[in-house]
């Protein structure tokens, strides 16, 4: 932690934490039920016709839903400040913290899987800052990165049959 964080940990009690810790424990979240606040310092990625309507939007993920959380966890994993905070598995969630390089502000992110079919499975993706009122883009861009790295680890999509 440097020490502009452990100062403004004085004032800002998550800041002056470690990793998970200064903040109170993830709960499963009712994503049927998500209302999104009014300040511009979230982001959500969820599949087509999702609602609250998404900034991005996941594809169906030819995967089952374990498979795709464990995915996701290894690329939650890889990111830098990046600390696991909770896991549900039984109800395919699992809830990270990220944090700020100088100032240590928390981020939460939450991950939750369905199943869509047999082998398939949808993910939604949940970046939100816990201080301040804007984020100045930084959710988005960290939920882009997720998914680009999660693209990453699939399998390459056939080719389309050419005549």
């Amino acid at each position: 932690m440097t020490p502009l964080a452990w100062l403004l940990g004085l004032f800002l009690p998550a800041c002056g934490a470690v990793g998970a810790a200064g903040l109170p424990p993830p709960l499963v979240l009712d994503f049927a039920h998500l209302e999104r606040p009014a300040s511009p310092n979230t982001a959500l990625a969820a599949p087509a016709g999702f609602s609250p309507r998404p900034d991005l939007r996941t594809p169906v993920y030819p995967l089952p839903a374990p498979v795709l959380l464990a995915r996701i966890a290894q690329v939650a994993a890889a990111q830098p400040r990046t600390y696991p905070a909770a896991s549900f598995p039984a109800a395919g969630q699992a809830d990270w913290v990220v944090r700020s390089a100088v100032w240590n502000f928390p981020d939460l992110v939450t991950a939750a899987v369905r199943a869509d079919g047999g082998h398939h499975s949808t993910l939604i993706l949940w970046s939100r800052s816990v201080y301040g009122y804007s984020d100045l883009g930084v959710n988005r861009a960290r939920l882009r990165a997720w998914l680009a790295a999660l693209a990453a680890t699939l399998p390459p999509s056939p080719e389309p049959a050419t005549k």
